[in-house]
């Protein structure tokens, strides 16, 4: 006979709201509150998985979206597992890539596993997480274990991934092995035995492969929730470092804060959905308060103070936001003042200032900017070669000269 099914109650419907906020997607939802009902009424957590390969020591907050996702489902009471991929690192996940992606060295791959999960602990609580390594079971596969696991998925379901296949059709090669890893990925989640996984957009198929897997050897197939990918600090694009518009989550406090008082309006509010702490219902309410009249820098250094305070301390964050007044006290930057908008971005300090009417010519702003005299955001510009990526900017040259520059 079949289980039957727990009641779907309030307090289930709040944990759904819970796992739904922010994500991209959610498969199955059906399924998903059966588990947390099953939860509510037996008392057994249920074990949330997150597989991240250490392909780099760092993290920003990009990366944190899908931790915060993870921290939320951990403080309902389920047990987080997280997998550090130290055995698929050695194979290279090809997800979104147009090549083979070069594998990772023995050395190289233990470096960033540990610096990975110092700062991953800055967001979910150590002593309620559990950490495996998957080389736990993917060594002892062997040869015939590994053939047995490939005998249970298809090439035509892998020739199903986008990035395979364009590269097929555009005859990019493909190697063989890059077949193993979203099978791998899968086999973690059968080992691990994982009631959800979770991952980016970029990470559905292997999600899939693993909920088909768990199938295969007769378990209740996971479910799986994706959560979008941040945009970064201009805007535009997702964050990256390569895209120089992303926020590291060890930076400084101060420079942590100007990046957040940087962002738009409008960009405030996907950063409060996708990084705060706060309640739905109390963004809710600030929300409307700003709709209302407030002035959205208050909401903005709400955020900027919480982000803050999570990577560093409530101290840090005073201090943060102590300093960032300090440059704008006593009315050194003016309510009104020029608006110009540059194509072009990124743009070197010298050409902005030039283009932008606070410097004659290049080498008039050089020389502001080697005399101190050259502030962006408030924070003064040292390096000449200082370059401005896709945003809007205060730039301040003396203490008279003011300009909003957006650059495009």
């Amino acid at each position: 006979m079949s289980e039957a099914p727990f009641p779907i109650t309030p307090e289930v419907e709040a944990d759904l709201a819970i796992a739904r906020r922010g994500c991209d997607e959610l498969l199955v939802e059906s399924e998903l509150a059966a588990k947390f009902a099953r939860s509510r009424a037996t008392g057994k957590p249920l074990r949330i998985k997150l597989g991240l390969d250490p392909t780099a020591p760092d993290i920003h907050l990009g990366h944190t979206v899908v931790l915060n996702k993870m921290r939320q489902l951990q403080d309902l009471g389920h047990t987080v597992i997280f997998l550090i991929g130290d055995f698929t690192s050695t194979i290279g996940d090809p997800s979104g890539r147009n090549a083979t992606r070069p594998p990772l060295t023995r050395e190289q791959i233990e470096q960033n596993a540990r610096t990975y999960y110092e700062q991953a602990s800055l967001v979910l609580d150590p002593a309620r997480t559990e950490i495996r390594y998957n080389s736990e079971w993917c060594d002892k596969l062997g040869a015939r274990g590994l053939i047995q696991l490939a005998s249970r998925h298809t090439v035509a379901r892998m020739m199903e991934r986008d990035d395979f296949t364009k590269r097929y059709k555009g005859g990019v090669p493909i190697s063989i092995h890059e077949f193993l890893y979203p099978l791998l990925q899968g086999y973690d989640s059968v080992e691990l035995q994982a009631d959800v996984e979770l991952g980016g957009t970029d990470q559905k198929f292997n999600l899939l492969v693993g909920r088909e897997l768990q199938k295969e050897y007769g378990h209740e197939p996971q479910c799986i929730l994706t959560m979008p990918l941040l945009v970064g600090t201009d805007g535009v694009e997702k964050m990256s470092k390569s895209k120089g518009n992303y926020i590291g989550v060890t930076e400084a406090p101060e420079s942590m804060f100007g990046k957040l008082m940087s962002i738009s309006d409008d960009l405030m509010w996907r950063y409060y959905e996708l990084l705060s702490f706060r309640s739905l219902q109390d963004i809710a309410a600030l929300r409307a308060e700003i709709e209302a009249g407030r002035n959205p820098r208050d909401a903005k250094v709400m955020l900027a103070q919480e982000i803050v305070a999570r990577f560093h301390d409530a101290a840090a964050a005073e201090q943060a936001l102590a300093a960032f007044e300090a440059r704008f006290r006593d009315g050194a930057i003016p309510d009104d003042m020029p608006e110009v908008t540059l194509e072009g971005a990124p743009l070197g300090i010298l050409k902005v200032l030039r283009d932008a009417g606070l410097a004659a010519s290049a080498s008039e702003a050089q020389r502001n900017v080697e005399q101190g005299g050259v502030r962006v955001d408030g924070q003064k510009v040292e390096d000449k070669a200082h370059t401005l990526i896709t945003g809007t900017y205060v730039l301040q040259v003396g203490k008279r000269k003011f300009a909003r520059v957006t650059l495009k």
